[in-house]
């Protein structure tokens, strides 16, 4: 009974975190030939809370939904977004547990660097896969001239850069500030499967 209420609880965190990723990506802000948005510190953070499959699966799902449902994009488009925010919260998400398999007992101030790093290196994942497919579009997809590739990728950088530091900073604070609820209802050592 324990393991099947660990996994309602790890399925129904993961549909909210979905939803509040879809929901917040609404929120953009006009960058060059890009856009600024909040969604992927969302994302980083569904990897820290729910682990690589679950908080996965919550960054590919809520990104891919917008991606249909209000960004206009087609079926390809989201599916290259669910692929590329997918592995942004399971690198963020493996790299924060084995990192805290030596500070499991550790105070909220000895897990500050393993959680940047592990944030950092999920949104610079993402990063580079989002240039990767920019690239690849630019050159066979949606072809353009290829003098003009570099400047359109400079022009998606910079934005993409923004997005990552953004998420860098904020995705420890968010998990900093709700772990200690989570912790005290008992919910996160569900979504941990202890």
């Amino acid at each position: 009974m324990k393991k099947n209420d660990n996994q309602l609880t790890r399925i129904v965190f993961g549909a909210v975190m979905a939803a509040i990723i879809c929901v917040i990506t609404l929120f953009r802000i006009p960058l060059g030939q890009s856009k600024v948005h909040f969604a992927n510190a969302m994302c980083l953070l569904a990897g820290l809370l729910l682990g690589p499959v679950t908080g996965g699966l919550s960054a590919g799902l809520g990104s891919a939904l917008y991606d249909v449902l209000f960004g206009g994009y087609g079926p390809l488009d989201a599916v290259i977004t669910f692929v590329s925010k997918f592995a942004m919260a399971w690198v963020a998400a493996v790299l924060f547990r084995a990192f805290m398999k030596k500070y499991r007992d550790s105070s909220a101030k000895e897990t500050i660097l393993p959680l940047v790093i592990s944030c950092v290196i999920g949104a610079l994942t993402y990063v580079a896969l989002y240039m990767l497919k920019t690239w690849i579009f630019k050159m066979y997809v949606e072809p353009v001239p290829a003098d003009t590739i570099p400047t359109v990728m400079i022009a998606k950088l910079g934005p993409s850069l923004i997005n990552a530091a953004f998420a860098i900073v904020v995705a420890p604070i968010f998990y900093h500030a709700v772990l200690p609820a989570l912790k005290s209802t008992g919910i996160y050592r569900q979504l941990e499967g202890v």
